[in-house]
């Protein structure tokens, strides 16, 4: 099992909790290292940071702006965790704070961030973090790592495989086993082709967590 583990190729994942699409895609790479030798590398980008700073709110409706300024808060609480207890910390803390706002519904309830902390066995204190500029810098730091790459024309999820950061995969539901590897295969192909840069096509739906 060390051997298994210790060759496992690490994929950097960047991630903003308030996402739904990167949720979906999270919980896609989680399947992906029961049937392939990698290991998700958790990161944290802002999507508050490249919606307002970066892209200086053009386009922003009065709504979206407000949301993207409550944005921050989550993300500060992942930085201040990753400081307090080391980086490994933030898959466990993303997963308790995710099911709280995407599977369970629960995006405006502001006990979601101290009951994620405590699952992870985290103190409650770092919730005061949500609210802090503190963290902000080191936010910045580990977002330019994806976005000084993959462009701002792009939001998150952000992964990195074979060096190569793209943005994606976006999906509306969470594939499973095989299906899991397949797409994972498909994507490391993609990756490692000289010279590609986009596939699209416009979403027709919203997200399910089931």
């Amino acid at each position: 099992m060390v051997e298994e583990e210790q060759t496992r190729t690490d994929v950097p994942f960047w991630f903003d909790p308030l996402c739904p699409w990167a949720w979906v895609t999270s919980r896609w790479l989680l399947e992906v290292e029961k049937v392939r030798p990698v290991r998700a590398d958790w990161r944290i980008m802002s999507l508050a940071y490249l919606n307002l700073d970066q892209r200086e709110g053009k386009g922003l409706s009065d709504d979206y702006r407000a949301l993207m300024e409550r944005a921050w808060g989550a993300v500060r609480v992942c930085a201040a965790a990753a400081a307090h207890a080391g980086r490994n910390v933030l898959g466990p803390l993303y997963t308790a704070i995710g099911t709280r706002l995407h599977n369970q519904g629960r995006r405006e309830d502001p006990t979601v961030i101290t009951e994620a902390l405590a699952e992870t066995h985290l103190p409650a204190s770092l919730a005061s973090a949500a609210a802090s500029t503190k963290f902000d810098e080191h936010i910045k730091h580990s977002h330019h790592e994806a976005f000084d790459e993959v462009g701002l024309d792009v939001g998150t999820p952000v992964l990195r495989i074979a060096g190569t950061a793209l943005f994606g995969p976006v999906l509306r539901q969470v594939p499973c086993g095989d299906a899991a590897g397949r797409l994972w295969d498909g994507l490391a192909m993609v990756a490692t082709t000289d010279g590609f840069y986009e596939l699209k096509r416009s979403r027709d739906g919203k997200p399910s967590f089931a």
